[in-house]
């Protein structure tokens, strides 16, 4: 056993009631901290925001134990109003601390006002301060001050991550609210996308529960259905429930074509919506003039609105440059010639858009063994070279952007100028839209877009597939989610059989038909089907 460590002299009362609290705090002893500030009271010592903000944590945290619950309860409130009585003005931490004490003991309208008078002392609230009173509300089955809560987080630019969204699902549900279960599973889809197995089993509750089967429309528009889907950029229409019946629920995997493996649904790889498009090429143009010459990008503009039926634009610098690190290394004419021509092929004899600075351009121009071939780019339409002192990164982004179509680029887009962009939806976009490359030993290798993304996603039948979080680091190892009606299992199989000339195995078929929302199934199984796995030509787009 160690010696203990001697107390130093002629310390203050102050200094050793910090580093004596500090100790509790790092032991979580709630009795001795307790004791300690007792004494402290007690001898009239100062004590600081700093002395008080730790017991309240301790108290906070404390609460989940039932042997400290009713002492931490007792305490921190104590602790609270000492703070107040000495004119210490409380902080986001204070109030925090103070919410989930307000929240352990069942009160959730107190902890919801302390977030709201935090104004009063100018703190701002974190999601944090808000989640004592939300889980609380949710918890006691009040749905309607649990969206209040929520309501006030959106208007303090506060953003819900799953455990609330999962929260606000499961106390909807319970509740028997089906339009706000619809706009929370919208929510999950859209800021969370992959869920984790708590959330799933939420999810799963809902469909296979009463009120879930009678919720849908048997009469749908289907053409306004399929325009709000293509507008979404495929994955959702967002236009509310559809069908009527009872729900299939079902664990599955998704094929390597993009289809489900238990109810033949293909999957969308899902974009950016119209809106979103439109304002990322907006605030891409402004930034670019910015800090382009404002002329040289106009023309640009203008020069895509005449010429923009592209279907593929090239990074040519990246390309060019790739694996050119080497002693005798320069720009790849023949790698960049190699996609131009790949691209070509594979796009039905269309020919992609090269980007490239103007001064690369007049190095190749200049020699004689390339310039026949940037002389018939030029003639066929696939070369634009931007002006001298631009940065060419604007222009080929902001042509993918507005055409809607695919970049060929391994640049991971980190930089400052991506950074400017600041743009939530970057991630989905790149996922989207951008084709990777390598050469292995000189053969060109083009890595597409995966053909489906892995997020929630809401079919124009009304069907949903929602995947779920593990450990699998393969794609077609990840299990989802899949839930239809089960008027369209069979025909969904049927189809999905005739159009691949696949025989489904039948065992497959009864699990994936024979349970309902009424039947008692162990929401471990998994539907699955090893042979669906065959390739298919990506969706055209739009």
């Amino acid at each position: 056993m160690g010696t203990p460590k001697k107390k130093k002299k002629n310390q203050t009362p102050e200094t050793q009631f910090h580093s004596d609290l500090n100790l509790c705090s790092k032991n979580k002893d709630l009795h001795g901290a307790i004791s300690l500030y007792k004494s402290a009271i007690a001898n009239n010592t100062r004590l600081n925001h700093h002395n008080l903000n730790a017991l309240l944590y301790l108290c906070s945290n404390s609460v989940t134990d039932p042997s400290l619950k009713a002492l931490a309860l007792e305490n921190g409130f104590h602790i609270f109003d000492q703070m107040s009585s000495i004119g210490i003005v409380p902080n986001e931490a204070t109030l925090t601390a103070v919410a989930r004490l307000a929240a352990a003991k069942g009160d959730g309208d107190y902890a919801f006002g302390l977030v709201k008078r935090m104004g009063e002392y100018n703190a701002l609230p974190r999601l944090r301060t808000y989640d004592p009173a939300l889980y609380c509300f949710c918890e006691k089955l009040e749905a309607e001050k649990a969206y209040e809560v929520e309501e006030h987080m959106c208007s303090v630019g506060v953003t819900a991550e799953e455990p609330e969204l999962a929260a606000l699902l499961k106390v909807s549900s319970e509740t028997g609210r089906e339009e706000r279960v619809y706009q929370y599973l919208h929510k999950l889809r859209s800021l969370v996308r992959v869920v984790s197995e708590a959330t799933a089993k939420i999810i799963e509750d809902w469909f296979k529960g009463k009120k879930g089967c009678e919720v849908g429309e048997v009469n749908s528009e289907v053409g306004k259905i399929e325009e709000a889907v293509s507008r979404n950029g495929g994955g959702w229409h967002g236009l509310g429930w559809i069908g009527k019946g009872d729900w299939v629920v079902n664990r599955t995997r998704i094929g390597l074509s993009g289809n489900c493996c238990c109810c033949g649904e293909k999957l969308f790889c899902v974009d950016i919506d119209d809106n979103e498009t439109e304002r990322f090429a907006k605030s891409m143009a402004s930034l670019a003039m910015e800090r382009e010459v404002m002329s040289n990008f106009s023309e640009f503009q203008d020069w895509l609105e005449k010429h923009g039926d592209y279907e593929a634009i090239v990074d040519g610098a990246n390309v060019g440059l790739y694996q050119q690190n080497f002693a005798d290394g320069g720009f790849s004419v023949s790698q960049l010639d190699a996609v131009v021509k790949e691209l070509y092929n594979r796009s039905g004899k269309k020919w992609p858009l090269v980007i490239l600075h103007n001064k690369r351009s007049r190095a190749l121009l200049e020699n004689a063994s390339y310039r026949k071939l940037v002389d018939e780019w030029v003639d066929k339409g696939i070369l634009y070279t931007t002006p001298n002192g631009s940065n060419d990164d604007w222009y080929w982004l902001y042509a993918t952007v507005k055409l809607k179509c695919l970049l060929v680029t391994n640049d991971e887009m980190r930089d400052h100028i991506f950074e400017l962009l600041g743009s939530s939806f970057f991630l989905k976009w790149k996922e989207r839209h951008q084709v990777k490359y390598t050469f292995a030993k000189g053969t060109l290798q083009l890595q597409m877009p995966p053909l489906y993304s892995s997020v929630i996603q809401e079919s124009e039948k009304g069907t949903w597939h929602v995947p779920i979080a593990g450990d699998c680091t393969e794609e077609s190892e990840k299990k989802w989610l899949c839930i239809t009606r089960s008027s369209e299992v069979l025909q969904n199989k049927e189809t999905f059989q005739k159009s691949n000339n696949l025989s489904c195995d039948d065992k497959l078929l009864r699990s994936c038909t024979s349970t309902t929302s009424h039947d008692n199934m162990d929401s471990s199984q998994t539907c699955d089907n090893e042979n669906v796995a065959v390739t298919g030509k990506r969706k055209e787009r739009s």
